[in-house]
């Protein structure tokens, strides 16, 4: 028979291992301001995340953030992405809230007058306004007799001009405020943006009551998973042993992705939180099996070794832990080869951690259970020897 709790001095030292390098880097974070350890998305910070595409294929990512600079924006962090996209994120400056987009409206002008649809390209192309009969526009306007076929439609975006137009996805570029702004002054620069996949700014307020509901999500589940199982297993050693394992766990994933941040600038968004009080529960659920099949034992088998019979427990449930974790993973594992871009890291975060708990919940929380038991008997002068005395006298 395995003995999984006279070893346990070996896997606290893996644990160690695990976690050390992990709290540097995590350190780091507050060290260096953010340039190393954690990499906040602006869900936290606050910010504009803005990906677009450029007709022109040899615009690059320095290029883009010349351009950002010389508009009074330099913390523009430029990635080029899949599909040829550069994805722009800004910090410490926000871009402020992005314009809807321009709806088209009938023009009540004679039949000479361009349809909707041509009018709504002339608006996204000239001016911001959403009349294009009405509205001055360098660019040729369609004649009276002009048919609102697609060639003419094409004639009057295909102008060029610096100022945005539509997107083929249907999103239109921003034409007022700091983003037309900005995009006016990225297509006279670099030429037309021809697509926009996405465009997100979060406040400086949001983002701070998301960090502070993020922190007190963790912390109330924490206590809450601490007073449950002290009530259900009548000994707060049960409910505080499974909290030191939950803290190893979080440790394990927050710190594997403060390395992460800080050589592939992999940042953490609000799904991480989500994936980690899903990794808290998976972690309870697996830490509370093995010890409800502590407290069977130690009442079958009274006056046994409180080691033997944990480590008879422990090996008792090693086979169900594994195959329900073995199953979560190979689930998981196949999301994050097929899943796409957008769950990537929350997959990733998930599939860490369950590994993670998996381990912690059989190599570190019961042998955390037996050196608090030892400790406790022998200050108070029970030893595994005076226990079979008593067991003998009786």
């Amino acid at each position: 028979m395995f003995d999984v709790i006279g070893k346990r001095r070996w896997f606290f030292l893996f644990s160690g291992l695990l976690t050390i390098p992990g709290l540097i880097f995590i350190l780091l974070t507050p060290i260096t301001n953010g340039s190393a350890g954690l990499q906040f998305s602006i869900d936290y910070t606050g910010g504009t995340d803005w990906e677009i595409h450029f007709k022109d294929p040899k615009v690059s990512a320095d290029q883009i953030k010349s351009v950002f600079a010389a508009n009074g924006i330099s913390d523009a962090e430029v990635i080029s992405t899949s599909g040829g996209f550069y994805e722009i994120r800004t910090k410490t400056a926000s871009l402020g809230t992005p314009p809807p987009t321009p709806t088209p409206t009938p023009s009540p002008a004679p039949s000479g007058s361009a349809t909707p649809s041509s009018s709504a390209g002339a608006s996204a192309s000239t001016a911001p306004s959403p009349s294009a009969s009405t509205a001055p526009s360098p660019s040729p306007s369609p004649s009276p007799s002009s048919s609102p076929s697609p060639g003419a439609a094409g004639g009057v975006t295909a102008s060029p001009s610096p100022t945005p137009s539509p997107s083929p996805a249907g999103q239109a570029l921003p034409t007022t405020g700091k983003f037309g702004e900005i995009t006016a002054a990225l297509q006279a620069a670099l030429g037309p943006i021809d697509a926009q996949r996405t465009l997100t700014t979060v406040g400086p307020v949001i983002s701070q009551e998301l960090t502070q509901q993020a922190v007190l999500l963790v912390i109330l589940g924490s206590i809450g998973i601490l007073a449950w199982m002290t009530f259900r297993f009548r000994d707060v050693k049960f409910g505080a042993t499974a909290l030191v394992a939950l803290l190893h766990d979080v440790v394990v994933v927050v710190g594997t992705f403060a390395i992460l941040g800080t050589i592939f600038r992999v940042e953490i968004d609000a799904l991480f939180v989500t994936a980690m009080l899903t990794v808290i529960g998976f972690s309870v659920h697996d830490t509370i099996v093995v010890y409800d099949r502590i407290r069977e034992n130690k009442a079958r088998h009274a006056g046994e070794p409180f080691e033997q019979v944990v480590n008879h427990s422990v090996l008792q449930t090693f086979g169900r832990s594994i195959n329900t974790s073995l199953t979560v993973v190979i689930t998981l594992s196949a999301l994050l080869l097929f899943g796409g871009s957008a769950i990537r890291y929350f997959v990733l975060a998930l599939l860490i951690g369950i590994v993670s708990g998996t381990y912690s919940s059989i190599f570190n929380a019961s042998p955390l259970l037996v050196v608090w038991q030892n400790w406790e008997d022998r200050r108070r002068g029970r030893t595994p020897a005076t226990r079979s005395a008593r067991r003998s006298a009786s």
